[in-house]
């Protein structure tokens, strides 16, 4: 079966009403006794001195707000993954206005690299929280460190193609299985003059409008030849670059105009 791994959006939703945290029904039980160490410390530092969680967490006064969300990461209204990460991939996905069916086929295939839960499905229900990548947590210490063979584990008992939507902070959590699948989208801006250059906001639109495609598809995604045409629909230029080492991944160089 073919997934997708996306990196989560630094701004999140917090749900008004629902049920409680419950790490049982997260996708990889695996996971479950890490979860809970990083939950707990991630609590523990939003309790303490506030100058050094802000410090910590990489945020302002103003995001204060982030703080109270932490310590109440146990008892805090949970709903289902995609609706609780926003930003600039996940408006450009806009999976609410999906159909039922898309819906439905978008969270079969969907897993967000998260530095507080590892992979999370996009069906998974979580609360709102705040931590980073590339974040250190007292004890825990560096999260790709923390997490990154678990994550690589489970992904390599993925037998289907692998879409790495992922930054570069996120692909740390888990990197690609040397033997998997994969394949990684490279998303370049065509410029008014001069070569095509990486460009943040659209990259990440780019992104979300690829992975809206997807669900949209009438037929299966299983191949990196399918994934291309998926996006040459969109009005990009593709090109399939092969690794020069044994050891890469297929990079997928997807070439947008200027918005």
């Amino acid at each position: 079966m073919t997934i997708v791994l996306l990196p989560p959006s630094e701004s999140k939703v917090s749900p008004e009403s629902g049920p409680k945290l419950n790490l049982d029904d997260i996708a990889f039980a695996e996971l479950s006794g890490k979860r809970s160490e990083t939950i707990a410390g991630l609590i523990k530092l939003s309790s303490g001195s506030k100058t050094k969680a802000l410090s910590a967490l990489g945020i302002s006064k103003k995001q204060e707000f982030e703080l109270v969300r932490n310590q109440n990461l146990q008892d805090a209204p949970t709903a289902p993954a995609w609706q609780i990460y926003s930003g600039v991939l996940f408006e450009a996905l806009d999976a609410g206005s999906l159909t039922a069916a898309q819906l439905k086929n978008l969270c079969a295939l969907t897993y967000v690299q998260s530095a507080l839960f590892g992979l999370v499905s996009f069906a998974d229900l979580i609360p709102a929280y705040r931590l980073s990548g590339d974040s250190v947590l007292p004890k825990i210490g560096s999260l790709p460190k923390f997490w990154g063979s678990a994550c690589t584990e489970l992904l390599t008992q993925e037998h289907g193609l692998i879409i790495d939507l992922r930054s570069g902070t996120y692909v740390k959590l888990g990197p690609l299985p040397v033997e998997s699948n994969s394949v990684v989208p490279k998303i370049l801006q065509r410029m008014k003059s001069g070569p095509p250059k990486v460009v943040s906001h659209h990259n990440k639109a780019t992104k979300g409008r690829i992975l809206r495609a997807i669900a949209q598809s009438k037929s299966k995604l299983k191949s990196i030849d399918d994934l291309a045409r998926i996006i040459t629909e969109l009005g990009a230029d593709v090109e399939i670059k092969t690794p020069a080492k044994v050891a890469g991944h297929v990079v997928l160089e997807v070439v947008v105009d200027v918005l």
